[in-house]
């Protein structure tokens, strides 16, 4: 077996508080692969570690991960934070057409050996807590008499709805699978149609839903679930999730969140941070659709036209447009900005800054000028909106974020959506005279008005939860209080 590849597999040496404060409880995070994944529950282990007198031990995947994006945000943590990279498994018999779920869910199975060697070479811990993809870790911590529970890093709506799908199978024959109902009801009075559920959701006869089903059932073997929101964003969800737990019908959920990166984690300078200071305050929408985010080439030139018409200024992060044959154009391959419409910068120049593939987001979020955020609803882009207080233009794309864009728009408050319109060819797309309406209303309609004033209140509410009596501080000091209690026997 190939050695572990970490910076401090065993725990960080005590401080003088932490002696006063002994036993230290050591827990082991577990990150699956993708940066998304592993940020907020690096924050997780930043906080516990700051302000909760735990020892954590944060651990990645050497698979199906970007190594210059872990390393970047394994450096960025304090050290009393330990880190440790499981080695690569062979995936070489996995068809090349298997879908990123599948091949997560392999690459955790097949390191779970791995995974109880660093434990057993640990020692004493804990708790034992995998993100939602790593719920086949669980058994792990059962054969070790560990606590095992489940780091949930996108809404306790989604929890819902994995709580949902497995109540529906609860006198399921094996291999038996049945839909969800469409329309869904929500926590909050909101319906989702299927069409917005996450695409594993949507038909029970795939094989992925199956693995939903039987990640699920695992989940109930955990002693409770570690969310990244707070109460004040999901107070429904939340409340419904209480009554599920007292019923015994799922673990306790936790909302323990916002995590959200501190934009000094962003390094180096970037000139649209230069171009916003030149901007009036709350006179910027910001437009991007996180690193996974593509539209289609004519999508790409109807959002420019739909800027364009709505006269107000815009930093939008262009990334390549998903090219067919008809499109491959030689020099403009590998050139983002070259598929935006003849003109198109000349024309916005002064009032809109177009930057290829990258900004520093959460910087530019925080930036005075910035009064808007168009979005695909990524939950991390969606908490990082929420943190500084901007309105959001809800624009989904994959994943949970068409039902993130209904719960942020019809029961949170803070988001609008452009309507798009089926085509006769090919899919949906959002019209350029739609992208100009939403962007009028976000900054300057009544509508807006609503969205603006809901966000600034939630921004108050997330800047309260870390409080000594704020409701995640005391949500992680509960979870915090059993590690404890369970170091001291």
């Amino acid at each position: 077996m190939e050695p572990f590849t970490s910076a401090a597999v065993e725990p960080a040496p005590p401080t003088a508080d932490d002696q006063r404060d002994a036993p230290r409880p050591h827990v082991v995070l577990l990150a699956s692969p993708g940066a998304g994944h592993l940020i907020p529950l690096a924050e997780l282990a930043r906080r516990l570690a700051d302000h909760h007198g735990v020892a954590p031990t944060l651990v990645t995947f050497a698979d199906l991960d970007n190594p210059d994006a872990r390393s970047a945000v394994l450096s960025s943590l304090p050290a009393s934070v330990a880190t440790a990279t499981l080695p690569a498994v062979p995936l070489d018999d996995i068809p090349a057409d298997a879908g990123l779920e599948r091949m997560l869910f392999e690459v955790v199975h097949r390191s779970l050996p791995h995974l109880r060697v660093l434990l057993r070479s640990i020692g004493s811990t804990a708790a034992l807590v995998p993100d939602f993809f790593c719920a086949a870790a669980l058994s792990v911590a059962a054969e070790l008499g560990v606590p095992g529970y489940i780091f949930f890093p996108t809404s306790i709506t989604a929890l819902y709805l994995m709580r949902r799908t497995v109540e529906l199978h609860d006198f399921a024959a094996a291999g038996e699978y049945h839909a969800l109902p469409d329309p869904l009801e929500l926590p909050g009075g909101v319906s989702l149609r299927t069409a917005e559920f996450p695409e594993a959701f949507r038909d029970s006869t795939a094989p992925v839903y199956g693995q939903l089903v039987e990640t699920g059932r695992l989940y109930r073997g955990a002693a409770g679930f570690l969310a990244n929101s707070f109460y004040e964003l999901e107070p429904a969800a939340v409340e419904d999730s209480k009554k599920a737990a007292e019923k015994g019908t799922f673990p306790p959920a936790y909302p323990v969140g916002p995590f959200v990166r501190s934009s000094s984690d962003e390094a180096g300078e970037s000139a649209c941070l230069e171009w916003l200071d030149l901007q009036p305050a709350g006179s910027v929408v910001f437009v991007s659709f996180g690193s996974f985010g593509v539209l289609s080439v004519e999508q790409t030139r109807e959002l420019a036209a739909g800027l364009e018409m709505s006269g107000h200024r815009f930093l939008w992060v262009v990334r390549m447009p998903s090219l067919n044959d008809a499109h491959r154009n030689g020099g403009h391959d590998e050139d983002p900005l070259a598929w935006v419409p003849d003109g198109f910068l000349e024309r916005t120049r002064g009032r809109g800054l177009a930057v290829a593939a990258w900004a520093p987001q959460v910087r530019v979020l925080s930036h005075p000028a910035t009064a808007a955020f168009v979005s695909h609803c990524g939950w991390n882009s969606t908490l990082e909106s929420v943190a500084t207080g901007v309105p959001m233009i809800a624009w989904p794309l994959h994943s949970e974020q068409r039902m993130n864009a209904v719960v942020l728009e019809e029961s949170v408050g803070m988001a609008l959506r452009p309507r798009a319109r089926e085509e006769d060819v090919g899919g949906t797309v959002v019209r350029r005279g739609e992208i100009a309406v939403a962007v009028k209303e976000v900054m300057e309609g009544e509508k807006g008005h609503g969205v603006r004033r809901r966000a600034r209140e939630l921004q108050q509410a997330a800047g309260r939860v870390w409080s000594p009596e704020g409701s995640s501080r005391r949500a992680l000091e509960v979870v915090a209080g059993k590690w404890k209690a369970a170091a001291q026997k």
